[in-house]
């Protein structure tokens, strides 16, 4: 999920419950014993903005193993990213949350991690297991980026809202779609991606071109698209947005009625479900970490059911064990994405940077 996921899913109303809540438990850095006076009580974890988990998972953690949980948060994915790639060796923490799909390349080809084959791994989807060779890296959950719509406006206009990526390249919905730059933005690099799963490496510019010339309108960020552009979210609303159609999530309608007073019965958000790209978001043992033995419980735990089916409503993100439960709250709302786009991840390892350019000189310039 990120940066997300990640990632996410709405950064700015996860993000602000996600810092409060991991206050309370994070306590402060110490590397004094726990009863032999040299195993160190703490476990640092690494992650982007997005990162968040409940106060009762945590303590259960802790009760567990001994170890308290402190989380560093580094900015959004690919900035946190970076700055481990800078520090590498000397990391800022144990282990590192938030490398997705679209960046795992990078963080594997800087030699980032200490393989380690996280304990429950066997009820992990293996089809979420990118480094199942080297277990250099842990699954930890998916997101899907995906166009959401406006349901009023939709069925103001009595028209059909969008399903597909070439649904949006129709002239009944010119002006209507706003995108993230693939250049700086997690679910705009995520619906680029899917641009290409759907078209190949030979035909997704010419979608793009289609785009363009159907009035797409690209910002910076998943913040200003969702929540200043888009017409269907609560702070678009706010902010008078005119744009029915934007690129976020599929578990973004779930936040939309969570995060409102009274709670609707039905989400005022829908999902384009053909038009999705799969985030999987991983976490990994960083090389020279203080606290080894802390960061392989700490993965441990990640993919634990008591940490995974805490996550949909703490991130807004899915599951990776086959076992976990998702809360009412989803499975109402949030949309199901049978069959995703995806790219492979060495394909995108090899043409990601390319793609931008292209991308950005085709669309942005």
């Amino acid at each position: 999920m990120n940066s997300q996921l990640r990632r996410a899913v709405g950064t700015a109303l996860v993000g602000a419950v996600g810092i409060s809540t991991l206050a309370a438990c994070g306590g402060e850095s110490t590397e004094s014993g726990s009863g032999d006076g040299s195993k160190p009580k703490t476990v640092t974890l690494v992650s982007h903005e997005s990162f968040a988990a409940s106060e009762a998972v945590l303590k259960e953690f802790t009760r567990q193993t001994g170890y308290t949980v402190k989380v560093l948060k580094s900015g959004d994915a690919g900035t946190a990213l970076n700055k481990e790639i800078l520090t590498k060796g000397s990391p800022q923490g144990d282990v590192f949350f938030g490398v997705d799909n679209t960046l795992l390349s990078r963080a594997l080809d800087n030699d980032l991690f200490t393989p380690y084959e996280a304990k429950g791994l066997d009820r992990v989807a293996e089809e979420v297991q990118l480094d199942a060779d080297k277990h250099r890296v842990t699954p930890v959950d998916t997101g899907d980026i995906c166009v959401n719509y406006d349901k009023k406006f939709f069925a103001d206009k009595k028209l059909a809202p969008p399903q597909t990526f070439a649904d949006l390249a129709k002239p009944e919905y010119k002006n209507m779609l706003v995108v993230e730059n693939a250049a700086t933005s997690s679910p705009g690099l995520g619906f680029l991606l899917g641009s290409v799963g759907e078209y190949g490496e030979s035909g997704w510019q010419g979608y793009w071109k289609k785009l363009k010339d159907n009035g797409v309108k690209v910002v910076d960020g998943w913040e200003q698209a969702y929540n200043e552009e888009f017409s269907g979210s609560a702070g678009g609303k706010k902010a008078g947005a005119d744009r029915p159609l934007v690129v976020s999530y599929a578990s973004s309608p779930p936040v939309e009625v969570l995060y409102s007073d009274p709670q609707p019965a039905e989400a005022p958000t829908g999902v384009a479900t053909g038009t999705c790209f799969r985030q999987i978001e991983f976490a990994g043992l960083l090389t020279g970490a203080k606290n080894e033995e802390g960061g392989k419980a700490l993965l441990d735990f990640l993919i634990s059911r008591k940490f995974q089916e805490d996550m949909p409503l703490n991130m807004f993100v899915n599951p990776v064990v086959k076992d976990a439960e998702l809360p009412e709250l989803f499975t109402e709302h949030g949309a199901v994405i049978e069959k995703p786009e995806t790219v492979d991840a060495a394909t995108i390892a090899k043409n990601r940077e390319q793609w931008v350019r292209s991308w950005s000189s085709l669309v942005v310039k």
